[in-house]
């Protein structure tokens, strides 16, 4: 019987199980945007730091450089992989005959078959990603081999540049280790894929391999070989930055047994390589596989033995004499590499023949020997000077010179606002972060004197300041700090109260003065957008929902002095010990920029805490940090400032003749500017 046309029609039943199969990919395209954001936020908040410091030139270059090296080697890697394997898909034998192991292999490909795009869609961008991470790491390795400048010094050995060994070398040997790399994996998966289709026979009878895999492998292992000829040669040049056991660099073995041999070694590679190459013709393993033996066999005998002999039985007997060249080349290039070539050395006897006129005439130097340690007195500083105890002053204090009643030393520090010294019941999100968000002036005493009582003889103190240098100090809030707060979001209209403390005072009926920042630090963070940004980037929602931020409103983030200049100038490894100093009316931070290599020939390693560590900096978590990173060429070529107040990083070029520093200035042009503008009053800083 026909349905009634007129009859209403039934509605779908929407499951349970519908909806399940709906919420999963929802939750995926949701996963996927929030990932999206996050890294959104992470990059767009950081050109908006460096915007605020001017340095986008140097985010950017960053970025291009490891997205470029990323793309290249990434895509490079991928590429050689998948080609293989297409390569051994494509040339697979049309019959496999029916021994008991292709028929086991038949269940594999049966059930790899469907999936063979989606495996090789997932495979090129796990290889994709792989390459790309290890190369975009290697940005630095590549812009000073991009941009690298002359020494002008040749080495003694292969009379080669110093910036050979400096620049080019570390870049090529990342590059041939990638390649070696591309060539192994390329190698693994295609005896795979041959093994799998039948290229390749482990147990059937008659010919173990088709001739179109064998000449595809013979290709790739041509290849590696060829490659290894490369690693012999620039073996050669390594040896010249090799650490041995007393020296770096070249030894009498080294000279006389290992460099022939390195030669040796790669044209018998080259050798080995033509025969795998010529095998796609021959198809035949006897011929490579006796060459590639000849090979093991010669790095065996050339690059083990025989050194060891040379060694045993010519150096041991003798060692003084035939490491006496080597040792006073090692000796010379150390000090070029430390900058010590010019230093006088002399032996002082124990005794003193100075006359009382002479200690006379030195009177200005003798007044001078400081009697305060700033190592020792930071808790005189505080228990005199801090004032309040949300302020505070660091362990270690600086020694500094100015010129009011002559030139005197001084040992000088920041009052800087510590969080830490809040009661319980002032700790709150707009207290710590929209409240409390700069320090208070430099306190300074004499280095050399000191008051009846024992104490420091000040010449810049208390809130306001007062004393010789306070008529000079034009802004003495300090937002830039080493105890900054993580952010501080400061700023506020034309007209609306001010809510920033500024500094306590008795005579106001609240007990303090109040600030708003007028400033040109920091990110302005008023529309809604980049209250989201800013919220995320920090984890706390206040940001978004708190009434305090506003069309004005401003964030202070990345505040620390050496943070700051690290982030503009990656290139550099900073003193552990920023440095407050008066210029112009404003403090200024003062950091030490140390330009550094581990490849400058025959000169010695050391550990790079132990390079630029002094009695103040020893225990520090900057140097620290710094104790593993071993280097054998250092330069103090850089002279950064960091404004207390609006955080204005400025570097100035110290060494003019650092090739190093030539280089990256190349790298980064306009980031660094030129002795000649460093002002006066800084200079005597």
């Amino acid at each position: 019987m026909p349905p009634d046309p007129s009859a209403p029609r039934a509605r779908p039943v929407v499951t349970r199980r519908g909806r399940g199969r709906a919420l999963l990919p929802t939750l995926i395209v949701l996963g996927v945007l929030l990932v999206a954001f996050l890294l959104f936020t992470g990059f767009y908040t950081e050109w908006l730091w460096f915007d605020s410091v001017e340095f986008t030139s140097v985010y950017s270059k960053q970025l291009l450089t490891r997205a470029g090296l990323f793309a290249v080697f990434g895509g490079l890697l991928a590429l050689a992989v998948l080609v293989n394997i297409i390569i051994a898909y494509r040339v697979r034998p049309p019959f496999r005959g029916l021994s008991p192991e292709q028929q086991s292999l038949d269940r594999y490909r049966v059930g790899i078959d469907p999936y063979k795009r989606a495996i090789l869609v997932v495979l090129g961008v796990v290889l994709l990603l792989l390459g790309g991470g290890a190369a975009s790491g290697e940005w630095r390795a590549y812009l000073l081999w991009r941009n690298g400048s002359d020494f002008g010094v040749d080495d003694q050995q292969f009379g080669m540049d110093v910036g050979f060994f400096t620049f080019d070398l570390p870049f090529l040997r990342f590059v041939l280790g990638f390649l070696f790399a591309a060539i192994i994996l390329s190698l693994l998966v295609s005896l795979i894929v041959h093994y799998l289709y039948g290229g390749l026979r482990l147990q059937s009878p008659g010919e173990r391999a088709t001739p179109a895999a064998t000449a595809h492998l013979s290709i790739l292992i041509g290849i590696f070989v060829l490659l290894k000829a490369v690693a012999y040669w620039l073996d050669r040049y390594q040896l010249a930055v090799k650490e041995g056991e007393r020296i770096t660099g070249l030894t009498y073995t080294d000279v006389n047994a290992l460099l022939p041999a390195k030669t040796i070694l790669t044209f018998i590679a080259l050798l080995c390589a033509l025969l795998f190459f010529a095998n796609v013709l021959r198809r035949t393993w006897s011929l490579p596989i006796l060459g590639f033996g000849l090979l093991v066999l010669s790095a065996i005998l050339l690059g083990g033995i025989y050194p060891a002999i040379v060694q045993y039985f010519q150096v041991r007997p003798s060692e003084p004499e035939k490491e006496a060249p080597y040792i006073a080349r090692n000796i010379e290039a150390t000090r070029d590499a430390y900058g010590l070539s010019e230093v006088d050395l002399r032996s002082y006897a124990g005794e003193t023949t100075t006359t009382p006129e002479e200690l006379q005439a030195s009177a200005g130097t003798i007044n001078n020997v400081r009697l305060l340690d700033p190592a020792v007195v930071s808790p005189t500083y505080n228990q005199l000077q801090q004032i309040r105890g949300f302020y505070s002053f660091p362990d270690s204090l600086d020694v500094d010179r100015y010129q009011l009643d002559g030139e005197r030393d001084a040992v000088v520090a920041v009052r800087e606002v510590n969080l830490d010294g809040l009661n319980q019941n002032q700790r709150n999100w707009a207290n710590e972060h929209t409240v409390y968000t700069h320090g208070y002036g430099l306190v300074a005493a004499y280095g050399n004197t000191r008051l009846p009582d024992g104490t420091p003889e000040f010449f810049s103190l208390d809130i306001p300041e007062r004393g010789l240098l306070a008529d000079q100090v034009d802004e003495p809030r300090v937002y830039f700090g080493e105890e900054s707060p993580v952010y501080s979001i400061v700023g506020a209209p034309d007209g609306a109260t001010a809510r920033e403390l500024d500094f306590p005072d008795d005579t106001r009926p609240n007990g303090q003065a109040n600030n708003t920042y007028s400033g040109d630090g920091g990110v302005g963070v008023g529309s809604l957008f980049r209250k989201l940004l800013f919220a995320a980037k920090f984890q706390e929602g206040n940001i978004l929902l708190s009434n305090l931020v506003n069309e004005e409103s401003k964030i202070l983030w990345d505040r620390e002095p050496r943070e700051r200049v690290e982030k503009v100038a990656p290139w550099l490894t900073l003193d552990g010990d920023p440095y407050p100093a008066v210029v112009d009316g404003r403090i200024l931070w003062i950091v030490d920029g140390y330009t550094t290599s581990n490849g400058y020939p025959y000169s010695e390693r050391t550990t790079l805490g132990e390079a630029t560590a002094d009695a103040l900096t020893a225990t520090t978590a900057a140097v620290a940090a710094q104790r593993q990173d071993r280097v054998n060429y250092i330069r103090n070529s850089v002279k950064a400032t960091v404004d207390a107040y609006d955080g204005t990083v400025t570097l100035y070029e110290w060494d003019t003749e650092d090739p190093v520093l030539q280089t990256w200035m190349k790298a980064f042009p306009n980031t660094v500017q030129s002795r000649e503008e460093i002002p006066e009053s800084l200079l005597e800083h």
